[in-house]
């Protein structure tokens, strides 16, 4: 089985994350797309994330229809900061069958080097990186490039979780940028001052 693992703090989850997912399942050949919402992500510990169980709610509402898709609360379920690295190490032991992709934006490829423990990470996935204009991936060392699936001319959206935050926290509408569930969700519960 091949899967995707898409992690992230998913706050909230929108259109750009489920494209992003769909294209790189169809490029890669996935048989399914695991998404895996952070405890607390190692590059956001500075910032105030909504609770787990809202963000938890919303990537399930969003992903419900989708027969690909899948919900895992795995970074949630264990303390600490939610590394990659002991996401993969976790994944791999208990699927040990499954061929894992790792799916990550244009911005978080140029990273790729300094993530903790990345060279282990790359032992045990591949990363499909979806492209971005003016993003280059010639200058990343050879051990990312050679686990690397570059795309280089995904479908974009200019669509940000802290972009919808700000909308909703300016009294602005939010629709059309999440699912139809999502938005029903965050108003419901009140989420970002909607």
């Amino acid at each position: 089985m091949r899967v995707g693992i898409f992690g992230g703090t998913f706050d909230p989850i929108h259109l750009g994350h489920l494209i992003l997912a769909e294209q790189a399942r169809e490029v890669a050949a996935l048989d399914q797309v695991w998404f895996i919402p952070a405890a607390e992500p190692p590059h956001k510990l500075d910032k105030r994330i909504s609770a787990s169980i809202h963000r938890v709610n919303m990537v399930r509402l969003a992903i419900q229809h989708h027969p690909c898709f899948q919900l895992s609360t795995m970074e949630l379920e264990r303390e600490g900061p939610s590394y990659t690295h002991d996401t993969v190490r976790m994944l791999s032991e208990a699927h040990p069958d499954a061929q894992f992709y790792l799916l990550v934006g244009a911005d978080m490829v140029k990273d790729l080097p300094n993530w903790y423990k990345i060279k282990e990470i790359l032992q045990s996935v591949q990363v499909i990186g979806l492209g971005r204009p003016g993003v280059e991936v010639e200058s990343l060392p050879v051990y990312v490039k050679n686990r690397l699936h570059w795309i280089p001319d995904p479908t974009l959206t200019n669509i940000s979780s802290t972009m919808i935050r700000q909308r909703l926290s300016q009294g602005k509408s939010a629709r059309y940028l999440v699912p139809d569930a999502v938005y029903q969700y965050m108003k419901e519960h009140g989420l970002y001052g909607s």
